[in-house]
């Protein structure tokens, strides 16, 4: 069951996943449905769909599916707009209101969706426009820049801040070079620490964080796990209620001292590539 206090957007029906890849390939949409239903079993909230560059009415024949195998809400998880479209065209709305992942400085367009169907957005707030271009957040600073920008835009389109879910973005711990970790847990400070931010969700598509990474080390103990659980332990007190992950991993909030929480606290404070030694010495 999901961690209490998360919500969990299940993540498997996406193109990026290598089996979902091939069901999409196989025009499978009863694997898909299947993949569906059991994220619906194992306690997920939403059920994300994402079919990656595929045409628009592939996400339409995909989103009625999997309607038609779980009652959650879906997330439509696009950032190309006519896809985007397509999904929420072909979303029933008795289900309840679906996310819209993902809306950043540089797709304002895509509020214009709210046309077709009230959604609740993911904001991505990982990158800006900066002198003319679009850009990554360096700092933790300008991360909560791109926030108060996409917060009020969404406020003049008459999205509350309840409905409003800010993605600072997550970066894989494995080639965290330039301490996108120190970034990211800054903004979370930065958005709890402010007012106009109340009620707000925050959320992260936390695969990405372990992504390169063994699923255990060669004595079985589940440590891609614990690292993912570690990030929740620490984050989840700054305000991240919600991940795209896996329904089936094991997330838990770890006690102090635990290695991979150690871990985790040593590479946060860590410079450069210390962090990929301190990962390794966790795996050693």
């Amino acid at each position: 069951m999901p961690l209490q206090g998360l919500t969990l957007i299940g993540e498997s029906i996406n193109d990026s996943v290598p089996s979902t890849h091939a069901l999409f390939d196989a025009n499978d949409l009863a694997g898909v449905m299947s993949l569906a239903t059991l994220q619906d079993q194992l306690g997920a909230a939403y059920i994300d769909v994402n079919v990656g560059p595929r045409p628009p009415d592939f996400m339409a024949g995909v989103t009625r599916a999997v309607q038609t195998a779980t009652g959650k809400p879906l997330s439509i998880d696009s950032p190309d707009f006519a896809t985007a479209k397509a999904g929420l065209e072909a979303y029933g709305p008795a289900r309840g209101t679906p996310i819209l992942n993902s809306i950043s400085p540089l797709r304002m367009e895509m509020f214009d969706l709210l046309a077709v169907k009230p959604f609740r957005p993911i904001l991505l707030v990982s990158e800006n426009i900066k002198d003319g271009a679009g850009l990554p957040c360096l700092t933790a600073e300008e991360t909560y820049a791109a926030a108060k920008l996409l917060l009020g835009t969404a406020r003049r389109h008459g999205i509350a801040n309840k409905d409003c879910l800010f993605d600072p973005g997550i970066a894989p711990l494995a080639t965290d070079t330039e301490n996108n970790l120190r970034r990211l847990m800054g903004a979370l400070r930065l958005i709890r620490a402010d007012p106009d931010f109340a009620g707000v969700h925050v959320s992260v598509g936390l695969s990405n964080f372990t992504v390169m990474l063994p699923s255990k080390r060669p004595d079985g103990s589940p440590v891609k796990a614990q690292l993912a659980s570690a990030f929740l332990t620490r984050a989840m007190p700054l305000g991240l209620d919600t991940v795209i992950g896996s329904a089936k991993a094991p997330y838990a909030i770890l006690p102090e001292g635990h290695p991979a929480l150690q871990c985790f606290d040593d590479c946060l404070a860590a410079e450069g590539f210390d962090v990929l030694e301190r990962v390794q010495n966790f795996y050693s």
